[in-house]
C-alpha cells in the first residue's frame, strides 16, 4: 500500500509550462503566415535567442497554423552578421477578411509580403513588442493603451539573474581577507 504524502504537493511540471504558454498578452497573430529566424547557435545574438527560448513557444501555442524555422548557425570571432526575423504575411482571402476585419486590416498592405525585423542589440521584450507591433492589430493596440493608463510595462521585461553568493562561515571569510596580515611561515617567505 501506497503511503500518501503528509505535504501538500506543489505544482506540477505540466501546469507552470501552461501557465507560462498562456500568460497575457497571449500572441494571436491574424495574418501571419511564417516566421523565420536566423541567429547564432551561442556566444551571441542573446536577446534573440532569449526570445527563441522564452516568447516563440509562447506564439506557437497560441497560433499552430503559423510555419516556424529557426536557423541557429555557428557564428565565430570574426563573422559579422547580424539575427533577423522575416516575417511573411498570408494573402487574406475576402470571406475571411469579413470575418476578422481586424486582421484584414491589418495585413490589407502586407498581402503576402515579406518584412525583416532586425534582432541586433535588442532584449527579448524589444523583439516581442516589435513583433506585435507589425502583425497583431487591434487588440495589441489596446493593450499598449491599457497597460500604458495602468503605469505598467507593456510586457514583463526579463530580469537579470543575482549571482548567488556563496555563504561563508565568519572565520572563512577571514581566512580568504587578502588584506590579512601574514603569520607564521607566510610571513618569512618571500
Amino acid at each position: 500500500m501506497v503511503r500518501k504524502p503528509k505535504t501538500i504537493p506543489g505544482p506540477s511540471r505540466l501546469s507552470q509550462i501552461l501557465v507560462q504558454l498562456t500568460k497575457e498578452p497571449r500572441p494571436r497573430l491574424a495574418g501571419l503566415k511564417s516566421l523565420h529566424l536566423t541567429l547564432a547557435a551561442r556566444n551571441d545574438h542573446f536577446g534573440a535567442r532569449h526570445f527563441v527560448k522564452e516568447d516563440l513557444p509562447r506564439i506557437r501555442y497560441a497560433n499552430p497554423e503559423i510555419e516556424i524555422q529557426v536557423n541557429k548557425t555557428p557564428k565565430s570571432l570574426s563573422d559579422r552578421w547580424k539575427p533577423e526575423m522575416i516575417i511573411e504575411f498570408s494573402e487574406v482571402d475576402i470571406l475571411v477578411a469579413a470575418h476578422l476585419l481586424y486582421a484584414w486590416l491589418a495585413c490589407i498592405a502586407d498581402n503576402g509580403t515579406k518584412r525583416t525585423l532586425s534582432m541586433e542589440q535588442k532584449w527579448s521584450s524589444t523583439i516581442f513588442t516589435e513583433l506585435m507591433d507589425m502583425t497583431a492589430g487591434t487588440w495589441w493596440a489596446q493593450w499598449k493603451k491599457e497597460r500604458i493608463e495602468a503605469g505598467l510595462p507593456i510586457v514583463e521585461e526579463p530580469k537579470p539573474e543575482q549571482k548567488k553568493v556563496p555563504h561563508l562561515p565568519s572565520g572563512t571569510a577571514f581566512l580568504l581577507d587578502p588584506s590579512r596580515p601574514k603569520t607564521g611561515a607566510a610571513a618569512v617567505l618571500p
